[in-house]
C-alpha cells in the first residue's frame, strides 16, 4: 500500500506539472499564433486583383505568406499549367546554379577569374584576365553590354561566347555596373566546363529535382550552351517555390538546396544600378525599396516578377506577356506599381506587427 500511494502521489504532481507546462506555453505563445493567423485570414487583396484584372498583359498574380498561398490568380487566357518564359528571372536561377557549384567544389569561389576557363579567347589581353565570376554575377564585367542596343547582333552571331569576350572593355572589372545578358551567358558556360554537365541537366539535378519539378529545355546558343539569363521557362508556382526557397536561406523540406551564406551574400546590394537611383543588384537579383521594405526581386521583360519581402515573410509572383511590343516597357511599370501599392503595402500595414522570423534572405 504505501508503494502504490507513493506511485499515485508521483503520478499526480507529473500530471500537474504538465498541466503548468502546457498552460504556460498557452499563456506565452498562443497570442502570437492567433495574431498571425488572425493576420493572414485578414490579407485580402480585392484592389489587387481588380487592378491586375485592367491589365491586359497580366496572365499571373500569386502571393504567399508563411510558405502558405494566399492568392493565385490567372488572367487573360492563362492557366496554372501554362509555363511562362520568365526572361531574366532567368538570371537569378543561373545565380542559384553557380553557388550550388562552389560549393559542390566545381569551382573555387566568386573570385575565381574567368580566364581559367577563356584562356584562349582571352589571350593576353590584360584587362579582361581581371574579370572574376564575381563581376559577371554583380554585372560589374566591365565589358560592353550585349544586351539593349547590341542584343540583335549578338543572338545573331555564330558564337556568343567569343562575341561577348570580344566586347570591348569600357570599365575596369568590378568598379561599374553596366547590365549585359552576355554576363550570365558566360556563366552558363562556365557551369558547363566546370560540372561537365549542360546547364539543363546541372539545374535539374541540383535545383529543380529537389523543389519537386523538371524544369523545361530552354534555347542553346550555336555551341550548345543553355542560354543563360534568358528564355527559361517556369509555371508561376514553380516560381514561387523558387522564391519561397530564397525566402528560405535556401532551404525547402527541411533540405539544404542553396546554400544559406550564398543565398545571404545574393540579396545583397553590391553595385547601384546606373538608370535608376536607389535599385541596387546582387548576385543575380536586384534590390530596392517597395512600400518602405527592403525587396530583393527578381525581374525578367515585360513583367516576369518574383519579389521577396523578408520582413513580410512574403514572396509575390507575376508572368506577363513576354512579347517585345512597344506597351511592354510601360506593362512593367504598371505591375510593378501594383505590387508596390495593392499587395506589398497594404500587406505590410497587416502584417508588420506579427511578422514571422522564417529565413532572414539577406
Amino acid at each position: 500500500m504505501p508503494a502504490t500511494s507513493n506511485s499515485s502521489t508521483i503520478k499526480t504532481s507529473l500530471i500537474a506539472l504538465a498541466a503548468v507546462a502546457v498552460s504556460a506555453i498557452t499563456v506565452l505563445g498562443a497570442p502570437a499564433a492567433a495574431q498571425t493567423g488572425a493576420a493572414t485570414t485578414d490579407l485580402r487583396f480585392d484592389t489587387a486583383l481588380a487592378r491586375a484584372a485592367s491589365l491586359p498583359r497580366l496572365h499571373s498574380l500569386l502571393v504567399s505568406h508563411a510558405g502558405e498561398v494566399v492568392l493565385e490568380e490567372y488572367f487573360n487566357g492563362a492557366s496554372p499549367t501554362r509555363p511562362a518564359n520568365i526572361k531574366s528571372v532567368s538570371k537569378s536561377v543561373i545565380s542559384a546554379l553557380i553557388g550550388i557549384a562552389i560549393a559542390q567544389g566545381h569551382l573555387n569561389g566568386v573570385d575565381q577569374p574567368i580566364a581559367d576557363f577563356f584562356a584562349d579567347q582571352l589571350g593576353a589581353d590584360a584587362g579582361k584576365t581581371e574579370i572574376t565570376i564575381e563581376d559577371l554575377l554583380t554585372m560589374q564585367a566591365g565589358l560592353e553590354t550585349t544586351s539593349n542596343r547590341n542584343y540583335g547582333a549578338w543572338v545573331l552571331s555564330s558564337n556568343w561566347v567569343e562575341f561577348a569576350l570580344n566586347q570591348p572593355l569600357e570599365l575596369m572589372p568590378g568598379t561599374v555596373m553596366e547590365y549585359s545578358t552576355g554576363n550570365t551567358h558566360l556563366l552558363s558556360a562556365i557551369l558547363t566546363a566546370a560540372t561537365d554537365r549542360t546547364t539543363l541537366e546541372f539545374a535539374r539535378q541540383t535545383l529543380s529535382g529537389p523543389l519537386g519539378f523538371r524544369l523545361l529545355e530552354w534555347p542553346r546558343d550555336p555551341q550548345g550552351i543553355y542560354f543563360g539569363g534568358n528564355d527559361m521557362e517556369m509555371t508561376p508556382r514553380q516560381m514561387l517555390a523558387f522564391g519561397e526557397l530564397y525566402l528560405n536561406d535556401g532551404r525547402a523540406d527541411d533540405r539544404q538546396i542553396v546554400p544559406q551564406e550564398w543565398v545571404q551574400a545574393s540579396l545583397r546590394p553590391r553595385t547601384e544600378s546606373r538608370r535608376e537611383a536607389g535599385r541596387y543588384y546582387g548576385y543575380g537579383w536586384w534590390i530596392r525599396r517597395t512600400a518602405g521594405l527592403q525587396t530583393p526581386y527578381a525581374w525578367g521583360f515585360g513583367g516576369q516578377f518574383i519579389v521577396l519581402v523578408p520582413e513580410l515573410d512574403l514572396v509575390v509572383v507575376t508572368t506577363s506577356d513576354s512579347s517585345p511590343t512597344r506597351d511592354a516597357r510601360s506593362q512593367r511599370r504598371r505591375i510593378f506599381n501594383l505590387l508596390e501599392q495593392q499587395v506589398v503595402a497594404p500587406a505590410a500595414a497587416i502584417l508588420r506587427p506579427t511578422r514571422s522570423a522564417r529565413g532572414n534572405a539577406g
